[in-house]
């Protein structure tokens, strides 16, 4: 009976992830920009290397709900600047196989609904321990974004699901890796707990509302407009 109940309450709760983000290495995989500029770019940025923030994923056997946490993960800058959070959660039905999502960025509000589509990720032998998880290491590549996905997931726990859009792995994804460390999210916390209004998406809800493959058409012209521009793509869209 005392495993039952265990695994029982694996079944839900709340993962806390620390996301780290690193501005030289984010800036540094914009092959499209040249050298000059993305030196140019990263001493406007020396004193501030990396930008840390939480994010939660709410979770029970059914559903998931992934946002930006209120609570900050660092001071705000000196001079009183704090970065402005936007709109964004990314919820997932897995008995309904759908999807919801809330997207503000390039001066308007996107809400994507559409059925699930699994990401086409390659498990592999690798082991490390994440918020004292033995997890498994998979990988997937982001071909619009030009991400190289690392997603560590624990088989222990019996969610498929993960931060920001992930899931679809044999456990919950504890920790990512984009691009050899430009943005890690690491699980820091995992609370087991009966959820209440934590999965509910907010309240009046207002925004276009697309289909995945027109939000990800969105992103490409956003990309290409960038590129011809030689700026980074990431500073208005979510990298």
């Amino acid at each position: 009976m005392p495993f039952l109940l265990s695994a029982q309450m694996q079944n839900e709760g709340t993962v806390r992830y620390l996301k780290t983000h690193n501005w030289a290495k984010m800036i540094s995989k914009l092959d499209y920009m040249s050298k000059q500029t993305r030196e140019r770019i990263l001493y406007q940025w020396a004193n501030r290397s990396e930008w840390k923030q939480y994010c939660v994923l709410h979770f029970n056997q059914n559903e998931t709900k992934y946002e930006d946490s209120e609570e900050k993960a660092e001071p705000d800058d000196e001079g009183g600047y704090s970065w402005r959070k936007d709109l964004y959660f990314v919820k997932r039905f897995f008995e309904q196989q759908k999807m919801v999502e809330g997207h503000e960025m390039l001066g308007k509000t996107y809400i994507v609904e559409d059925s699930l589509r699994g990401f086409n990720w390659k498990i592999q032998n690798d082991l490390k321990e994440v918020a004292g998880h033995i997890c498994m290491k998979a990988v997937y590549e982001d071909t619009v974004r030009k991400h190289k996905i690392e997603a560590w997931f624990a088989q222990d726990i019996p969610i498929s699901a993960g931060p920001e859009r992930f899931y679809g792995l044999p456990g919950l994804i504890l920790e990512v890796v984009y691009n050899e460390d430009a943005i890690v999210l690491t699980a820091d916390k995992i609370d087991y707990k009966k959820l209440t209004i934590e999965l509910d998406e907010p309240k009046k809800l207002k925004g276009k509302r697309i289909k995945e493959s027109d939000f990800t058409e969105v992103i490409k012209k956003h990309i290409a407009d960038k590129t011809k521009a030689e700026e980074p793509w990431f500073w208005g869209v979510r990298y």
